[in-house]
């Protein structure tokens, strides 16, 4: 692609940067994670129910 083409997408373009591949796997936050898997625990998922399409 172009740089005239790149301007008028409506695409964003986002570039990832490669030091987020050492992270990917480790928990950063263990202390939340174990409070929001309690909370979910005690209350559950909200049950998802499909709509008919007419």
């Amino acid at each position: 692609m172009t740089i005239d083409e790149l301007n008028k997408s409506k695409v964003p373009i986002i570039v990832l940067d490669k030091k987020l591949e050492e992270l990917k796997g480790k928990v950063l936050f263990p202390e939340k994670l174990d409070k929001a898997n309690e909370i979910l625990a005690k209350a559950g998922l909200p049950k998802i129910s499909k709509k008919k399409q007419s």
